[in-house]
């Protein structure tokens, strides 16, 4: 009996749900992100308050869309940018908006001491509501380990060890953000000249053929030295046997 396979079918429109929180999981990290960033005072961010024409983007989301993103290894601009339209809780997080890289790379830029005191209370505020981890990242810092026990139960002195180790943390994260940003290359974004789908097809057959054609040429080149190789070995029996 011949194997079967379930159809994809790309070309009929595939209809989300109605509401795009449907998506996204109850125990989602985003939930906690957008709850705990929702409580921070917005008045330490850099805005343009004389306007430019257009709206700007939203301080407490920016900051939550940064947050909740390096806390998920995710350091690039251009790649939370992707994030907005890929990942469904980021795409939860935003409204269904896209900040580009630019401004995202411009918002952490203006607001790096607000960013990183921010992310230090949050992470604060997940240890004292019992998470050890946000995403990837320790709430008690990765040069200081508490155990379950002392996670929420912790005095004065240790509460302020704790704050500075992730003060660090934090600070270095932010670094590694910005080395992200100088050396991201975009790897995983098409060229302008194949980026619509018939000019991707057509490249990638034109691809497909120049290897077909390195291939056959590589096949000849192989089938001609081994041929020669051949002949040179039966040159060289022949002379064994006639001395010659």
């Amino acid at each position: 009996m011949p194997a079967q396979f379930v159809i994809i079918d790309r070309d009929t429109p595939m209809l989300l749900p109605p509401d795009l929180r449907d998506w996204v999981n109850e125990d989602d990290l985003v939930h906690f992100v957008i709850e705990a960033v929702e409580r921070l005072p917005l008045e330490v961010f850099t805005v343009n308050h004389r306007g430019s024409g257009h709206a700007q983007k939203s301080p407490h989301m920016m900051l939550a869309l940064l947050i909740y993103c390096y806390s998920n290894g995710i350091f690039s601009s251009r790649k939370i940018e992707r994030a907005t339209y890929r990942d469904i809780s980021v795409r939860y997080l935003t409204a269904d908006t896209h900040p580009d890289h630019d401004t995202i790379c411009k918002f952490r830029r203006e607001n790096l001491s607000a960013i990183s005191a921010a992310f230090v209370d949050i992470l604060q505020l997940a240890r004292e509501m019992g998470l050890l981890k946000m995403g990837k990242v320790s709430t008690d810092g990765t040069h200081i380990k508490a155990s379950a026990a002392m996670a929420k139960n912790v005095n004065y002195k240790r509460a302020n060890e704790l704050k500075e180790t992730l003060q660090l943390d934090i600070e270095a994260l932010l670094k590694e953000a910005e080395s992200a940003d100088q050396a991201d290359l975009d790897e995983q974004k098409l060229p302008a000249q194949i980026a619509h789908r018939e000019k991707l097809v057509s490249k990638m057959d034109e691809a497909i053929e120049g290897l077909k054609k390195r291939a056959q040429a590589q096949q000849h080149a192989d089938q001609s030295a081994y041929e020669k190789k051949r002949a040179n070995g039966t040159q060289g029996g022949r002379r064994d046997r006639t001395g010659k």
